[in-house]
């Protein structure tokens, strides 16, 4: 079975205020042992899987960008000597304005990088301020600009419901995402995590009122379609990686702060990077994880036999303003999307 990889890189130059991903700011990490560990891991599981296809890498953080491209060399060539990379693998590299110049970004796509995912967060200097960014709006233009003009596949990624903000805010944000011409973004709601400076602070954030009109604005302005709660894209311009793991496809997570979906002899493994964890997973439990990351896509789940065991059709069937069937795959409507996270507690058995 083919396994897309996700490698993790833990370094930034700062953490941001709202940040709850596992990360540490390092102004000059061991780059050398960084990729001495992330190709120990890589050689384990091309062994353990007898070197699968692999359709999609994907570098996340942390702050990809800060790593030099000889180690992202080092990485890539590490995963063609112990797996089978596709002649038309997607390779994504998450990079932060103002850690990546022109020169470097060349290095990267003459090493195989085909995708690049902008960290963009707002269009405006004072919010980035507040939000800890160290860049600033002409920084993220001017990489997203790099990018397309190295016909990559860009990506830019969007914080939203920041307090004070309005729904006029975010069309304005929709209309420049229009104008710029990326072919993906992904537009996230601002969440207070209880460990994040943000969490430490009163902020007065938009009402839950206020961030659903955000929502269904972003969906009627942004010229891209939504295929996932929070990602939209140009048709055919959709992050396969992310799609496999959606879909309920393998996937494995290398490098500290990676997971993992691993199919080996017949049985699923949720797996840690570092070696931290490799359990097998239950049938159940697995056919629960696919409603779960299947549900936050348009396209929905496949209600095979271990899907139909542990979904309560009745309720989907009593519910055709939330819940809709579209052959053998269940799905929300808009106005389930609104109530997802309820919407599948009920749905789960």
């Amino acid at each position: 079975m083919p396994h897309n990889i996700y490698i993790h890189v833990p370094f930034c130059v700062k953490k941001c205020q709202y940040c709850a991903f596992y990360s540490q700011s390092c102004a000059n990490p061991d780059w050398d042992e960084y990729a001495y560990k992330i190709i120990n891991e890589i050689q384990h599981f091309g062994n353990i899987l007898a070197k699968p296809t692999v359709p999609t890498i994907f570098f996340g953080g942390g702050t990809p960008s800060l790593m030099p491209a000889a180690i992202f060399e080092k990485i890539i060539n590490a995963i063609r000597d112990n797996f089978a990379l596709a002649a038309n693998a997607e390779i994504t590299i998450e990079a932060n304005p103002g850690t990546i110049t022109t020169d470097k970004l060349n290095d990267f796509c003459k090493i195989g990088l085909n995708r690049l995912s902008v960290g963009v967060q707002s269009f405006d200097d004072e919010k980035l301020k507040f939000l800890g960014r160290i860049h600033t709006a002409n920084d993220a233009l001017n990489l997203l600009n790099a990018g397309l003009e190295r016909n990559l596949r860009v990506s830019g990624d969007f914080i939203y419901g920041l307090p004070g903000e309005s729904v006029t805010d975010i069309i304005k944000i929709c209309d420049r995402i229009n104008h710029i011409g990326i072919s993906h973004c992904s537009m996230y709601e601002l969440t207070i995590e209880p460990n994040t400076p943000f969490g430490k602070m009163n902020l007065d954030m938009p009402t839950n009122e206020i961030m659903a009109e955000m929502y269904m604005a972003i969906n009627k302005h942004l010229a891209m379609l939504r295929y996932e709660v929070s990602n939209y894209a140009v048709p055919g311009q959709e992050c396969r990686h992310n799609q496999n793991v959606w879909d309920g496809g393998a996937y494995i997570g290398i490098g500290d702060g990676a997971a993992g979906r691993v199919f080996m002899n017949g049985m699923w493994y949720e797996q840690l990077g570092d070696k931290k964890m490799f359990n097998p997973i239950t049938d159940e439990n697995r056919a629960i994880e696919r409603v779960i990351t299947g549900m936050r896509t348009i396209r929905g789940v496949l209600v095979d036999d271990m899907v139909a065991k542990i979904i309560n059709i009745e309720f989907a069937k009593s519910h055709p303003d939330m819940l809709m069937f579209d052959g053998n795959r269940i799905h929300a409507t808009d106005k389930g999307m609104l109530v997802l996270d309820d919407l599948i507690t009920k749905l789960v058995r």
